[in-house]
């Protein structure tokens, strides 16, 4: 627990919270932060409806906290914690010296599964679940909302959204809701509190969060259709895809989207837009591309961030269309490769922050803007933390989106290609310095014989690899980090008792070539080419292919660590720590295996007690960290790895939980899961 020095109502550290009557509510007024129940001075204790103050000795007070314990339940109310992301809990019930004691408490089925057999991609279980008012909420990879017990995990009731499992959608995933509590009406009445699921099929529902059924006051029978109202809509429904919750500021609900990559430069425009919580009426929408260009795309498809009290909201965005070739959309591409703050009420751009100029290499803003406090020379700043899959990690001012740590343009290479103009510089941070390698040349081949060392050499030196911001070319060239990072969509974590940033990343090299337009059809259809993606890029001179940079064993090029955890002090802007994350399953036979690390897709979480929780990795375990140093506490095992985030909060019982789903990464072979796992103590 911590609370902020002044007065602070217990309603608001009451898991019923909102149901009390003015004039009743305690207040107790603090001289200090309390981080514990055991350092508070209280000054007072007094209710809102009589002026007169009465004290309480400090013992008495410790004593009241610790009687009183299952009345400070945490929520957790939206994705990342809070509408900030800071993935932040401050529960310490579960600390570093007992988190080796952590068991499964329950498990919840979804029960959708989808495995093709002729196109599209497996479902992809990645929902984090939400908290509020004492229920869990959580969503299958259809976008089907469960509201479960949080003691038990059984299940109060379900939402189906009738979702076309067959339309060969790409990342067909879902990673949850978002709540809102209207003030109009109070938790007690039929849609006061609202969840907003948008399955993969873009249609945004309004939900009574006590019984599941849709607000009719919403949109039309309670839906908005995401695909209507678009600039230049989709030509199919898997080219316009919605896959993370929306962000909620005030009385609005805040959507991006997900569009198909790489399939032609045309592709439907990226808006964002807010529609009204409401009756889920379009209030405004921004445009992150001019009409005049020749793209489309330079969508939000991560998790927005919100600031309720400077009623702004944060968009990352990703490329404009397609990833690998930009001669049709000449210069930097302003808005996308960003984080653009916008004002609430107008939509309006208050100012935008570009990671990469002219995007060719995939380099998305792909996780969640984090809000957080930057500690400098005894002053509280306002920051952001921009994380790209570039690895740079940018700290910026939140009300103007000026750097805190020096940010340089340094020349980069020049494209080959046709038709190409790569932008002739791009911006690298100072401070913090880059979480990833940015070269590898041949001198760099790794392997775990000489016969892996000596292929991977020869790999290398065939094609062209002049650093991290290598354009695409015929002859094939080297992007690392490569499309999944760096930074994915997992994001970072805020610890505030630190001052860090706990950020996951990856380090795995990709090749992409660009196939002349007259070739394409003939190179994506050879069976030799195994393993390798094929995109067409129409509108432009090239397809592209993509593929990483692997052994016929699947073992990479490019040294370990290939997934790693880091924690960036914020105040010195340097890196305190960082160690390897998870393990790759096929290479988990050799005794080093652990010091490898593994891919990761999903974020972490981090704790008052100081603990860091995450999965992400492609093996099988929930994760626990020292957040201090990094050691690993605690892993425990799961049915399936899991590509998702974790939560905590702590159930009106007083028990805190740790959730995660446990869905597979599709990437091994293996068959798709659905199991939403909880780990507590025991009684």
């Amino acid at each position: 627990m911590r609370i902020k020095r002044g007065e602070v109502w217990l309603a608001d550290l009451n898991p019923t919270r909102g149901s009390e009557q003015a004039g009743t509510r305690p207040v107790l007024v603090f001289q200090n932060d309390v981080v514990s129940k055991f350092t508070a001075t209280v000054l007072a204790i007094r209710t809102d409806s009589d002026p007169e103050v009465s004290m309480l000795p400090i013992a008495s007070f410790a004593l009241f906290l610790l009687c009183s314990q299952p009345l400070l339940a945490d929520d957790w109310p939206a994705y990342g914690h809070d509408a900030g992301g800071t993935k932040h809990s401050e529960l310490a019930q579960i600390h570093p010296r007992n988190v080796a004691r952590l068991r499964i408490a329950w498990t919840y089925r979804t029960g959708d599964l989808y495995q093709p057999k002729d196109g599209g991609r497996p479902s992809s279980q990645q929902t984090t679940p939400i908290y509020a008012d004492g229920t869990l909420y959580v969503t299958s990879a259809f976008g089907r909302v469960i509201a479960l017990d949080p003691d038990t995990g059984k299940p109060r009731w379900s939402f189906d959204p009738k979702t076309d499992i067959r339309a060969g959608w790409g990342d067909f995933a879902n990673r949850g809701v978002a709540t809102w509590l209207d003030s109009q009406r109070g938790s007690g009445r039929p849609c006061g509190r609202r969840i907003f699921v948008s399955p993969i099929d873009a249609r945004l529902f309004a939900l009574d969060a006590r019984t599941g059924k849709v607000c009719g006051d919403f949109g039309e029978n309670g839906m908005v259709d995401l695909r209507q109202g678009l600039r230049r809509p989709p030509k199919g429904k898997d080219e316009y895809e919605t896959t993370s919750p929306p962000a909620v500021l005030g009385g609005l609900v805040i959507m991006g989207s997900a569009i198909m990559d790489n399939n032609r430069t045309t592709m439907p425009s990226g808006e964002v837009r807010a529609f009204d919580a409401r009756t889920g009426k379009l209030r405004w929408s921004w445009q992150p591309l001019p009409a005049e260009l020749d793209a489309g795309a330079a969508n939000a498809w991560s998790m927005l961030s919100a600031d309720e009290d400077r009623n702004l909201v944060f968009v990352p965005t990703g490329s404009a269309s397609p990833d690998y070739y930009g001669g049709r959309r000449p210069g930097d591409n302003r808005y996308a490769n960003c984080v653009t703050a916008l004002d609430g009420k107008t939509g309006k751009v208050v100012w935008s922050f570009q990671t990469v100029h002219h995007d060719l290499w995939d380099y998305d803003v792909a996780s969640q803007p984090v809000l957080f406090t930057l500690k400098r020379e005894g002053l509280n700043i306002a920051a952001v933390a921009i994380g790209s899959k570039t690895g740079h990690l940018f700290l910026v001012h939140r009300e103007t989106g000026e750097p805190l740590f020096p940010v340089e343009e340094r020349p980069v290479p020049a494209s080959t290609a046709d038709g190409e103009k790569a932008f002739p510089t791009q911006p690298f941070p100072v401070l913090p310095p880059a979480l990833v390698p940015e070269k590898l040349g041949e001198q760099d081949a790794w392997g775990l014989n000489d016969a892996d060392r000596n292929w991977c050499r020869e790999r290398i030196r065939s094609l062209r690899s002049e650093g991290i911001f290598t354009p695409p070319s015929v002859e094939g060239s080297i992007v690392f980090p490569g499309n999944i990072g760096g930074m994915a969509w997992g994001g970072a974590a805020w610890d505030p008792g630190h001052g860090y940033l706990i950020v996951p990343t990856n380090r795995l090299a990709a090749v992409i070539q660009l196939i002349p337009r007259a070739q394409f059809q003939s190179e994506s259809q050879r069976k030799d080419r195994l393993g390798v993606e094929f995109a067409p890029q129409h509108g432009t001179p090239f397809g592209v292919s993509r593929q990483f940079l692997l052994t016929a064993e699947r073992r990479p090029c490019n040294a370990p660590p290939w997934g790693a955890l880091s924690a960036v002090d914020t105040a010195t802007g340097k890196i305190a720590w960082e160690v390897p994350l998870g393990v790759i399953p096929w290479l988990s036979g050799h005794p080093n295996a652990a010091e490898w690390g593994s891919i990761n897709l999903g974020g972490p979480i981090t704790t008052a007690s100081g603990l860091i929780f995450i999965g992400a990795a492609l093996d099988p375990y929930l994760r626990a960290f020292d957040t201090a140093t990094g050691k690993e506490l605690w892993k425990g095992a799961l049915p399936a790895s899991a590509r998702s985030t974790p939560m905590t909060y702590r159930s009106p019982k007083g028990k805190q939980f740790v959730v995660i789903s446990a869905n597979g990464h599709n990437i091994d072979g293996s068959a798709p899961h659905d199991e939403i796992v909880a780990f507590a103590l025991p009684d």
